[in-house]
C-alpha cells in the first residue's frame, strides 16, 4: 500500500503493542479496497500519543491498558457506554474533535450472552482495572452474580473449583487452580477466548472507523 496524503491512518495505543489489530484491520481495509493503514504503538504517555495522532491526522485509534480511563479527560465527546463504565477503548477523530466509545462493553456483553453461563456455577472476575469494571457492569446487567479477585485476595484463586473465571488482568498463565472443573475466559488476545473478544470488539470498531461491515466474521 502506498501511503500518501489521502491515506487514512488508524492505530492503537497501549503499554505494550500487539499485532492482532494490525492483522485484522489491514486485511479488512484491503478487502474493501480502502486506502488506509493500521499500526499499533507502545506508548508511555497517552496525552502525548493523542497529540501525535492529531498532528498526523489519524482518523481513529484504539486504546488499551492502562489508558482506558485516563484518556477520557482528553476526549471531547463520549458515548453512554463510556459514561457508564468510565472506560474508553475507541476514539474517532473528526476535524480534531475526539469522540470516545467503549466497544469492549458491547463485545463483552455479546460474548457473555453467547457463553450461557451456568448460574449454578460461581463466577469470578480477576482484576479491578477498567476492563474488569466493564465486565462487572455487563454481569450486573445480565444478572450474573460474581466475586471479585484482586491482589488483596489473589491467593484465593487456588481454592476455586467448579466455577467460571474471567481474567481481566494482563497476567498470563494465571490459572493455578483446578483446570478440570473450572471454565476460563481470558481477555488476553493471544488466548482463544481473548482472540474471540478482540475480534468481536474489532467488528464494532471497524464499523465506527469505516461505516462498513467487518469482512472477517
Amino acid at each position: 500500500m502506498i501511503i500518501d496524503k489521502n491515506t487514512l491512518l488508524f492505530g492503537s495505543f497501549s503499554k505494550k503493542a500487539g499485532s492482532v489489530g494490525c492483522k485484522l484491520f489491514n486485511t479488512s481495509f484491503q478487502f474493501h479496497n480502502i486506502n488506509a493503514i493500521y499500526k499499533s504503538f507502545s506508548v508511555e504517555n497517552i496525552d502525548q500519543a493523542i497529540t501525535s495522532a492529531k498532528c498526523l491526522r489519524f482518523s481513529g485509534f484504539g486504546v488499551s491498558m492502562p489508558f482506558k480511563t485516563e484518556i477520557i479527560k482528553y476526549i471531547d465527546n463520549i458515548d453512554e457506554n463510556v459514561k457508564k463504565t468510565n472506560s474508553c477503548n475507541t476514539v474517532i477523530n473528526k476535524n480534531n474533535i475526539l469522540y470516545g466509545y467503549n466497544t469492549d462493553y458491547m463485545a463483552v456483553k455479546e460474548f457473555l450472552i453467547e457463553f450461557k453461563h451456568n448460574t449454578e456455577k460461581k463466577f469470578y472476575i480477576l482484576g479491578n482495572g477498567s476492563y474488569s469494571k466493564t465486565v462487572q457492569i455487563c454481569c450486573q446487567e445480565l444478572g450474573i452474580d460474581y466475586t471479585l479477585i484482586t491482589r488483596n485476595n489473589w491467593d484465593y484463586i487456588k481454592k476455586i473449583k467448579n466455577s467460571t473465571i474471567f481474567n481481566c488482568t494482563p497476567v498470563e498463565n494465571v490459572f493455578c487452580c483446578d483446570i478440570e472443573t473450572n471454565r476460563f475466559i481470558d481477555c488476553i488476545n493471544t488466548t482463544k477466548t481473548g482472540y474471540i473478544l478482540a475480534k468481536k470488539q474489532a467488528v464494532i470498531q471497524y464499523k465506527l472507523y469505516t461505516n462498513k461491515t467487518f469482512p472477517l466474521i
